[in-house]
């Protein structure tokens, strides 16, 4: 069957080591778009942190999308909302609680690319996050926000180390009630129990009356693990952890190596 939309996490898949898109994977999707295939970004990032890349890639309107916030918001690329799952201010005030309790870092984003923490030594993953959104950091308590303020995600972050020894304990607290997953080396998230990006994904192609044989997802990481379980072609970067790369169809070359070009010219185009 024909692939009709390509999902694309962020990250280390489709940026490279130096943050940028390469040229070889501009041109594929491209040519994707241009043969009426669907390029969807499925990011943890905020709209605001992905619009410049659907920009450089051509990405735009009403008529494509973007998964954000590892699948709490559903959009169209110009930012329509079309599912939205978040966490209400009694569950971000739980969260808020627990991490202040531990003495941990974290931040939390609302559903418009707004960076809150109450930190107020700020750790460099929370500056990097509102870099990339363009934004500020709102230093903030809950009891200084609207009662009825909401988050589409927390992250917990630091340094490897720092995280290797937090993840367990993260877990045991709130895995029963909310979606916690490992995003990368320096995030722990915690968000809605309904939300990953397969979930996102699921969403998506009811939309667009697609099935998962349709679709095709390049990843690299543990929140890549659900929209790879949801597509009919799970595509593993190099450069990708062996849990991503035991869960996909394919494995391809690293993100610094046109991974994705390589894929998808022998798979797609």
């Amino acid at each position: 069957m024909s692939i009709k939309l390509i999902a694309l996490d962020v990250d280390d898949t489709l940026l490279t080591s130096n943050q940028k898109i390469a040229e070889s994977t501009k041109l594929a999707l491209k040519e994707a778009l241009s043969k009426g295939i669907k390029v969807v970004l499925c990011s943890g990032r905020p709209l605001a942190g992905v619009s410049h890349y659907l920009d450089e890639l051509g990405v735009q309107g009403d008529n494509q999308y973007v998964i954000t916030y590892n699948g709490a918001l559903v959009e169209t690329a110009a930012g329509k909302v079309l599912s939205r799952k978040t966490i209400d201010n009694k569950d971000y005030r739980r969260i808020v609680k627990f991490v202040e309790a531990h003495k941990m870092q974290y931040y939390v984003l609302d559903d418009n690319s707004n960076v809150y923490t109450s930190n107020h030594d700020i750790n460099r993953f929370a500056v990097i996050q509102a870099w990339e959104n363009s934004a500020g950091i709102f230093v903030r308590e809950p009891n200084e926000l609207a009662s009825d303020f909401e988050i589409a995600k927390a992250a917990i972050v630091g340094e490897k180390e720092t995280l290797d020894q937090y993840e367990q304990a993260v877990k045991d607290e709130f895995s029963d009630e909310y979606y916690v997953v490992r995003a990368g080396a320096n995030f722990i998230e915690i968000m809605h129990p309904e939300v990953n990006k397969g979930e996102g994904l699921t969403t998506l192609a009811e939309i667009l009356g697609l099935n998962s044989d349709e679709i095709m997802a390049f990843g690299d990481e543990k929140n890549d693990l659900p929209m790879f379980d949801f597509v009919g072609s799970a595509v593993a970067m190099g450069n990708g952890s062996d849990i991503a790369k035991e869960h996909a169809r394919y494995v391809t070359d690293t993100n610094d190596n046109d991974g994705i070009a390589k894929a998808l010219k022998k798979y797609v185009l």
